[in-house]
């Protein structure tokens, strides 16, 4: 595919259910059993499901209770966070065997730009066929991969031969699997989006690209510009290897809703205190508090302060936190509260990435 902007050799590795999959390793006898990571008791949500598990629709940020209704043999296994951090450390440093410029996006997926790697291979297939199988030999898990000129592409080319497979889209090959491709299956186009694509009478990414740019600015703002820009293949977000992180937060379902403000500032001192905790361990402080408060009928507000200089004192937070709870009457009773803090002092670090590649690339893709 000719174009006016390099094109890069980029491979999103997913690994396949990760949660799950972790739980099934460390203890054989739930392998091949539909399980549920998180989700227990009546008021529990499923962080992450097995296979086995989604077969019967279930899925993550599902009710336990729907989860259950729909896998009576649904087995629920407690996080642990801390075990998937460890796996996902094993799995990075794979990564880094091959290139030093990977960006993660979550503990189970990152991006990897291998158009100049360090084992000097010129296939990004291979490379990501190579990946695949180490974190197969060393770790123990699957993983899926998506390999093509940029993060878009590769993103949506990771989800196709799930699990433990990986798709190509070659340049030559980009401008068609995109007009093929169900607009549902863009990233980055969810499900309201979708819907309103559908009554606008776009369903696949030809359907998208024959709109007008004016026309998508018209029904779809900001996002106007993205929308019309990948489905043509242009997508020039380079692959940062040294994330800044914007906020940090922490958050808390309660096993009973909470209807009164003195039980509420209660929680919020235990959240303030992780989330101080957080901070300090980043050796990060930010300036704008926020209070989330989900309700019984599962609405959700959010409800934010900027202070005049840079806190992650627990105290500070709590006193903020509870400014925010009291600043207007509460809708309904309460289920969750969290609190973030954003306007972190990283915003004003640089971060350093490799110069981009600036000549077409000529050989094996």
């Amino acid at each position: 595919m000719d174009a006016p902007f390099p094109i890069r050799k980029i491979i999103h590795v997913d690994m396949d259910a990760f949660y799950a999959s972790v739980a099934q390793m460390d203890f054989p006898e739930l392998q091949g059993k539909a399980i549920a990571v998180g989700g227990g008791g009546t008021r529990g949500v499923v962080s992450a499901a097995s296979y086995e598990a989604r077969k019967f629709g279930v899925k993550s940020a599902m009710s336990g209770k729907l989860a259950i209704k729909l896998c009576p043999e649904l087995i629920f296994v407690k996080t642990d966070f801390e075990r998937y951090k460890e796996i996902s450390n094993q799995i990075r440093k794979i990564f880094y065997d091959y290139t030093d410029l990977v960006e993660p996006l979550s503990l189970d997926e990152a991006y990897l730009d291998v158009t100049e790697n360090k084992i000097g291979l010129p296939s990004a297939s291979l490379i990501a066929k190579k990946i695949r199988q180490r974190i197969n030999d060393e770790v123990g898990l699957t993983a899926s991969a998506g390999i093509s000129i940029n993060k878009f592409i590769a993103k949506v080319a990771s989800d196709y031969n799930k699990p433990n497979g990986q798709k190509t889209v070659n340049p030559e090959e980009v401008l068609e699997f995109l007009e093929a491709l169900d607009i549902r299956k863009f990233y980055g186009v969810g499900k309201i989006t979708a819907e309103k694509m559908y009554q606008l009478g776009i369903f696949t990414g030809n359907d998208l690209k024959s709109k007008p740019l004016a026309y998508l600015e018209e029904h779809f703002g900001k996002s106007g510009r993205f929308y019309y820009d990948v489905v043509r293949g242009i997508h020039h977000s380079e692959v940062k290897p040294n994330r800044i992180r914007k906020s940090l937060a922490a958050e808390r379902t309660f096993s009973e809703n909470l209807s009164s403000e003195i039980f509420m500032i209660e929680k919020l001192e235990h959240i303030a205190e992780e989330v101080s905790k957080r901070l300090l361990k980043s050796k990060v402080a930010g300036k704008t508090v926020t209070l989330k408060i989900k309700y019984s009928d599962f609405t959700l507000q959010t409800r934010s302060k900027t202070l005049p200089y840079f806190v992650s004192d627990k105290n500070v937070l709590l006193e903020t936190a509870k400014d925010l709870l009291y600043q207007e009457k509460l809708n309904n009773s309460v289920r969750l509260l969290g609190i973030s803090l954003s306007n972190l002092n990283t915003d004003s670090k640089v971060s350093k990435a490799k110069d981009a590649v600036s000549v077409q690339l000529k050989f094996e893709f």
